[in-house]
């Protein structure tokens, strides 16, 4: 499968992981991490509200599975595939895991820590910088949030 396709596939396994965050009234955010081999190994959702816990964001939930069934903080060669452009506090996990690339869907442009507003994730500065790839089914996750935020106000 090209990279692009496998993108998408992980992507909607994402997308897939967004929806059941609603279900506890949380932001419809969803992650996975993948092996080099293309396997999910984590997978996360954001369950801020669920769990009463600020940093029970997707991509934070997702990264701690991976961390575990591989038995090691240290994700090398893996992706990280979410929904919604990383903010800071994600950002920082993602350096932190050692994550070699990052995929998202939709641009965070209020908190977005991976280009719009700022871009730690490359920060030449930092001693480890992922390679991002954006804009993967944007549509369909931007759609997710905006029914979501929607049918609150």
């Amino acid at each position: 499968m090209r990279p692009a396709a496998r993108d998408e596939a992980h992507m909607r396994e994402a997308l897939q992981q967004a929806l059941a965050a609603e279900v506890t009234h949380d932001v419809p955010v969803g992650a996975v991490v993948v092996d080099a081999s293309g396997t999910v190994i984590g997978t996360g959702r954001n369950e801020r509200e669920a769990l009463h816990d600020p940093t029970a964001h997707a991509e934070v939930v997702a990264l701690r599975q991976a961390a575990a069934r591989l038995g090691t903080w240290r994700l090398d060669g893996c992706a990280l595939v979410v929904t919604l452009e990383p903010c800071v506090m994600c950002a920082g996990a993602i350096l932190a895991s050692r994550i070699e690339r990052v995929v998202f869907g939709a641009w965070d442009d209020k908190a977005g820590a991976a280009g719009s507003v700022v871009d730690v994730l490359r920060e030449r500065r930092l001693p480890h910088r992922v390679e991002v790839v954006a804009g993967v089914l944007a549509g369909e996750a931007e759609a997710q949030l905006r029914a979501f935020f929607a049918a609150r106000r």
